[in-house]
C-alpha cells in the first residue's frame, strides 16, 4: 500500500524524458515546489529522449516551429553554463531535395520570413561544397549554419542535476498506478500517494494510458524507430566538415531520412528513417516486437545512392521511439474537464531541439501564466479523432 506524502506541491510531472525535466526545470527555475515522477531507473533507453545525439537546427517549414527555434537556443546555451557541460556540436544542417518540392519550398520562405540566416545552394555549389554527396537525382540544398548535434544524454543528465540544484525533486523507478483529479490532484505511485496543486503529463508513448482514466484518448501513434549507424569505407571522411542533414526524396522514401556526422561510434554515420512501425510501447524490447525491416532496406538504397563513401549495410542497429500525432505537430494543451491537467505529447520525432520552450509552456499552463506562444496549432481540438464522449 503505498503511503501518504504530506507536502502539497506545486506540480508534479509524471515522465522524466526531455520534455518533463524542461518542464521541471522552469518550475525549480520560478522558485515553486516540483515533483518529477520516472517509472523507470534513470539513465534509462526505454522512451525517446535517450541517444547520444539529436539534430538542431531553425530549418522548419512550419513557421512556428521556426519562432519557437530562437529561444530554445538561449535556453539550451543557459543550460550549458549552468551545468557547466557542453551539450551542442555546431555543424550546420543541410536540407537536401528537389528546388520544386513544396517543403523545400515552404522552409525557404520560412527562413527568409524569419530573418534566419541561410543559403539556397544549387546541385552545382553543393557538389562542390560536399563533395561527399552524390546527388543522384539533382537535388538542391538548404544550408543552415545555426544547425548541429545536441548531446541528448548528457543535456538529460545536465537538466536533471540542475533541477536537484535548484530544489526540485526527481523520484525515478517509481510508477504511477493512479491519478485522481480535482484541487489539489492526488498522484498514486507503486510506493507513495502526492498531492499538487497542478499536474502535467509528459510521458511519451505511455500518455493515453493516463488519460483513459481521465476520461479522453489522443490520437497518439507509438512507432519503433530503427536507429543506424553506416561505416565510413574511409576513416573520417564523413566526420569534421560533414554537416547534419534532412533529405526528402519521394521517389525511394515518402518519409524523410536524416543524417548526423560521424562522432558517436568512430568512423560510423548515423543515418535514419524519420518513421517506424506501430509498437506497445511495454513490448518494445520483447522478441515479438522485432521490427519490420522495410525502412533499413530503404535506407541501405539511399545510402547507396547519395553517399557512396559508406557501407551500404548497416553496422549498427538501436532502437528508438517515436510518439506520433496525425498532423506530426505537438499536443500542448489543458485536459478539457481539469483545467489544472496539463498534457504535453505527440513530439513526433521532432521535440527534442524544441524541449526548452516546449517546458516552458507547460510550466505557463500549469501556472495560468501569460502564454509566450500561439497554441493554436497545438490545441488537442483539431482532432476529429479527438475521444471525449466520456466526459
Amino acid at each position: 500500500m503505498a503511503t501518504a506524502h504530506r507536502k502539497l506541491f506545486d506540480a508534479i510531472v509524471v515522465g522524466a524524458g526531455i520534455q518533463g525535466c524542461f518542464t521541471g526545470y522552469h518550475f525549480a527555475k520560478n522558485k515553486k515546489n516540483v515533483l518529477l515522477l520516472e517509472q523507470f531507473l534513470l539513465p534509462h533507453s526505454r522512451g525517446s529522449s535517450h541517444g547520444q545525439s539529436w539534430i538542431i537546427s531553425k530549418s522548419f517549414f512550419e513557421d512556428f516551429y521556426t519562432k519557437m527555434m530562437e529561444e530554445c537556443y538561449q535556453i539550451w546555451a543557459q543550460l550549458e553554463n549552468e551545468s557547466g557541460t557542453k551539450l551542442y556540436r555546431q555543424t550546420g544542417l543541410l536540407m537536401l531535395a528537389k528546388k520544386d518540392n513544396s517543403e523545400f519550398q515552404d522552409t525557404l520562405d520560412t527562413l527568409s520570413k524569419q530573418g534566419v540566416e541561410h543559403r539556397n545552394l544549387n546541385p552545382e555549389e553543393l557538389q562542390r561544397r560536399f563533395p561527399n554527396i552524390r546527388l543522384a537525382r539533382g537535388e538542391s540544398g538548404i544550408w543552415d549554419p545555426s544547425g548541429g548535434v545536441l548531446f541528448a544524454d548528457k543535456a538529460l543528465k545536465a537538466l536533471q542535476d540542475v533541477i536537484r540544484q535548484l530544489g526540485g525533486v526527481i523520484h525515478d523507478g517509481e510508477k504511477v498506478t493512479e491519478i485522481k483529479p480535482g484541487y489539489p490532484v492526488t498522484v498514486t505511485t507503486t510506493t507513495r500517494t502526492y498531492q499538487a496543486k497542478s499536474l502535467v503529463i509528459t510521458a511519451g508513448p505511455w500518455t493515453n494510458q493516463f488519460l483513459r482514466p481521465l476520461g479522453i484518448q489522443l490520437p497518439l501513434q507509438p512507432l519503433l524507430i530503427n536507429v543506424c549507424y553506416w561505416k565510413e569505407k574511409v576513416p573520417g571522411s564523413y566526420a569534421e566538415n560533414f554537416p547534419c542533414f534532412v533529405a526528402s526524396v519521394p521517389e525511394l522514401a515518402p518519409h524523410h531520412v536524416y543524417g548526423i556526422p560521424a562522432g558517436e561510434y568512430p568512423g560510423m554515420v548515423k543515418v535514419c528513417y524519420h518513421h517506424g512501425n506501430q509498437v506497445n510501447p511495454d513490448e518494445r524490447d520483447c522478441p515479438s516486437a522485432s521490427p519490420d525491416l522495410t525502412d533499413v532496406q530503404v535506407l541501405s538504397s539511399f545510402v547507396r545512392d547519395y553517399f557512396p563513401g559508406l557501407q551500404p549495410q548497416p553496422a549498427i542497429m538501436e532502437r528508438c521511439m517515436y510518439t506520433n500525432t496525425p498532423d506530426k505537430n505537438f499536443i500542448l494543451d489543458k485536459h478539457p474537464s481539469h483545467a489544472n491537467i496539463i498534457i504535453g505529447a505527440g513530439f513526433s520525432g521532432h521535440g527534442f531541439k524544441l524541449s526548452p520552450v516546449v517546458g516552458k509552456i507547460l510550466y505557463e499552463l500549469s501556472t495560468e501564466s501569460l502564454l509566450s506562444y500561439d497554441l493554436t496549432p497545438f490545441r488537442m481540438s483539431r482532432f476529429q479523432s479527438f475521444d471525449k464522449a466520456s466526459l
